[in-house]
């Protein structure tokens, strides 16, 4: 017997889970949720990338620095 089990969802699993949240949020909430659901995906990529830049935090601190010998 294999210990490692993959779940696989077929399409009556998945016209389930999309009835019950029609169910659960009706269908005016269900675009916004998903609105939500994709701009909070987008701003992960955003930061990922930002970090991924190896200048992009020499200038940013940089900035920092130069701001805050100016306003003192």
């Amino acid at each position: 017997m294999n210990t490692l089990t993959i779940i696989a969802l077929s399409w009556q699993h998945i016209l389930i889970v999309a009835i019950l949240l029609v169910l659960l949020f009706g269908g005016k909430k269900i675009p916004e949720l998903m609105r939500g659901v994709g701009s909070g995906i987008k701003e992960f990529k955003d930061a990922v990338k930002e970090e991924d830049k190896p200048g992009a935090e020499n200038k940013s601190s940089s900035n920092n620095n130069n701001n805050n010998s100016s306003s003192n």
